[in-house]
């Protein structure tokens, strides 16, 4: 097991609402559950940049909703990185991980301004609440559409039904030696109107989506910034009311049961040809844990 260095910066949701033009948001901070999701693939910093926007964008969007399950956002492109997932349980437990081509993405030179279509290339982001069993799962898919995942997010969301989003993404700077990961994202959505004139409400909208914009990432990414005050910075003329942080941590849900859940749903013909020297080896994408299983072990499994 890993031990996740301590973080001042912190992993949760921060909740809150804007009271006067009748707003709610979201500001997402993460840093010891990025670390532990980054640290076991050694990713160069480019995906590492990315997987860690997809992490805070994930764990933003799902505090947004009320589910009892997995929330996943899987992102599928043509590119160097040809796929990130990240899922979120209800009770906040995080896990992600992406794949990439390591000749394509040096050949894509230095880390790139237009992170989705130079990294991620032609392709969709879905997103996907599964709450279990004898449930029908809810799945949205939108396609890779604008220069970075915070693009892709608000295309989603004018193309559904939902209500009126903005959303701020940012990373740490993955070249830095020695620094600790971290990343962050903003949110405001738009309330139903109540009492007020539709011009007005629009205005309203259009002036907290104004201010969100001019936060900065360094803002975001600050240890020294209390949450708290780079609200009131942003929205303290309009009033704004804080709630009740969640929070968040790195949890994968990998285990030698499940494992073996997994290898018993194969002929066993078929389990013992992919041994070699008569141990099989299953690898955790999420978190690279290894479980080693030698002849005995597989005998076991149809016993």
């Amino acid at each position: 097991m890993r031990i996740q260095r301590a973080s001042s910066f912190g992993d949760f949701v921060q909740p809150f609402q804007i009271e006067a033009p009748g707003l709610r948001g979201r500001l997402v901070r993460l840093g010891s559950a990025v670390d532990a999701v980054l640290a076991p693939h050694h990713y160069p910093a480019p995906v590492a940049a990315m997987l860690a926007e997809a992490l805070a964008m994930s764990a933003v969007l799902a505090s947004g909703l009320k589910y009892d399950g997995v929330f996943t956002v899987q992102v599928q492109g043509d590119g160097p990185v040809g796929l990130m997932i990240v899922d979120v349980t209800s009770a906040g437990g995080m896990r992600g991980y992406a794949r990439f081509d390591a000749e394509r993405l040096r050949a894509s030179g230095p880390e790139p301004e237009n992170p989705v279509p130079r990294l991620l290339g032609a392709g969709h982001m879905a997103f996907i609440v599964d709450q279990g069993a004898n449930t029908e799962r809810y799945q949205g898919i939108t396609a890779l559409e604008g220069a970075t995942l915070g693009d892709c997010a608000h295309a989603y969301f004018r193309q559904s039904e939902q209500m009126e989003t903005a959303i701020a993404l940012c990373a740490s700077d993955m070249t830095a030696p020695g620094a600790d990961p971290r990343a962050a994202a903003l949110m405001i959505q738009r309330l139903p109107a109540a009492g007020a004139f539709e011009s007005e409400a629009d205005d309203d909208w259009r002036r907290a989506v104004i201010l969100m914009s001019s936060v900065t990432p360094a803002e975001l990414l600050e240890p020294t910034l209390d949450p708290t005050e780079i609200l009131y910075r942003l929205f303290h003329e309009d009033g704004v009311r804080v709630y009740r942080q969640r929070p968040l941590r790195h949890d994968c849900r990998c285990s030698r049961d499940k494992v073996e859940r997994t290898l018993r749903a194969f002929a066993e013909s078929e389990v013992k040809a992919m041994a070699e020297d008569g141990r099989l080896t299953v690898t955790c994408e999420f978190c690279k844990t290894d479980y080693v299983f030698d002849e005995r072990d597989l005998d076991s499994l149809w016993s």
